[in-house]
């Protein structure tokens, strides 16, 4: 049975898959910033977790010390949104969002890429872009930044681990029931006309994001690796 470990267990896409894949019969560590949330999940899915900040030094060494020495597969889902006119975005501000979203990917896999490779052949890694990575919004230039970093990492990993570990992107839209998205989304009468946005003419679902992480972690996914694949309603490459 394989060990999926999931950075941003916490959240609303991590914990969807968590459930996921713990429906589908594999062991899970969580790693995440609500000790409160991960004790939840740990109790409905039997993950093992480990509560922290991804931005102290030793947080991700504490993960990989409880997460065990053999993986098979790692998920990064941790984010930020950090909506600012380039005017008023200050280099703290790029240095956050670069740091949470690119930076900690990568000192992550680093950190795991033992582990992973005793998991594999056919170890998986799964990172998350944005729909923003790929099409222009204003007020987005530093969250942007940081996830076109997350899209080079996946190319540039992909192609480094193959043929033994996949890596691999979801680049999601705005999703309902995000903490993340709320600050977007807004009230009632905003998320109608955001929904509208979308030609499929709804927000995303966390699920929507668990569901293809879960197959690309999974033996299904097994020939997929460097791509950067749109869950986002149409919204990146069609009009409505």
């Amino acid at each position: 049975m394989k060990k999926i470990l999931i950075f941003g267990g916490a959240g609303a896409v991590g914990g969807a898959l968590a459930k996921k894949l713990f429906a589908q019969g594999y062991q899970l560590h969580l790693a995440g910033g609500s000790e409160e949330r991960l004790k939840a999940l740990a109790e409905e899915t039997g993950a093992t977790y480990t509560p922290g900040n991804i931005q102290e030094d030793s947080f991700i060494g504490l993960v990989m010390s409880e997460a065990g020495d053999q993986l098979g597969g790692l998920v990064y889902a941790i984010g930020t949104i950090n909506l600012k006119s380039i005017r008023r975005l200050t280099k703290e501000d790029f240095l956050q969002d670069f740091n949470l979203n690119a930076l900690g990917a990568a000192m992550a896999i680093q950190a795991a890429l033992p582990a992973l490779k005793k998991g594999s052949p056919g170890a998986s890694i799964v990172l998350i872009s944005s729909i923003a990575a790929k099409k222009g919004f204003p007020m987005h230039a530093s969250i942007s930044m940081a996830k076109g970093a997350i899209e080079g990492l996946t190319v540039a990993l992909g192609a480094e681990l193959a043929p033994n570990i996949r890596v691999n992107a979801i680049a999601p839209s705005l999703l309902d029931h995000s903490k993340l998205s709320a600050t977007i989304i807004g009230n009632d009468d905003s998320k109608e006309k955001m929904a509208a946005q979308h030609p499929l003419g709804r927000l995303g679902h966390p699920e929507d994001i668990a569901s293809m992480a879960a197959f690309l972690i999974s033996e299904e996914a097994d020939w997929i690796s460097g791509q950067v694949i749109g869950i986002d309603g149409g919204r990146s490459n069609l009009s409505r």
